[in-house]
């Protein structure tokens, strides 16, 4: 089965963080970095952004 893969504006809308604050998150290691697709074109896979997302659920409480 096929990799989900989500662009940018999906992956704001489900982690809630701005474009600046996941480029940023990423150099410091903090987020998961995207697979390249093209000359200028990044995805992120859904389950990097799930388990990412699940991380900080069980790190908050």
């Amino acid at each position: 089965m096929a990799e989900t893969l989500l662009r940018r504006p999906a992956v704001e809308a489900r982690t809630g963080l701005s474009r600046s604050t996941i480029y940023e998150w990423m150099k410091r290691g903090e987020f998961p970095h995207p697979v390249t697709l093209g000359a200028r074109i990044v995805a992120w896979r859904e389950s990097d952004i799930a388990a990412w997302l699940e991380s900080r659920e069980t790190r908050v409480a």
